[in-house]
């Protein structure tokens, strides 16, 4: 089972990646801005990298934690 203070610390790190989100978002008012320039399409892609890596970073504490920590939380998919 993974440590209560390694637990935190990913969590904190997850937490700082999804806050960087809204700052790739300022200049975006409709999805089409993220196709219509080349700053758009790389706040899209760093969007989406981010995302893949919090996902990531959430399989592999459910994997450590042998399943017992992401299922306190139902309501989250």
């Amino acid at each position: 089972m993974i440590e209560r203070r390694i637990l935190l610390e990913r969590l904190e790190e997850i937490l700082e990646a999804l806050e960087r989100i809204p700052d790739r978002l300022q200049d975006i008012s409709k999805p089409e801005d993220f196709l219509a320039t080349k700053a758009g399409r790389s706040n899209l892609d760093a969007i989406c990298m981010v995302l893949l890596a919090v996902g990531e970073a959430f399989k592999a504490i459910d994997k450590r934690t042998e399943g017992t920590f992401l299922v306190q939380y139902p309501e989250i998919p």
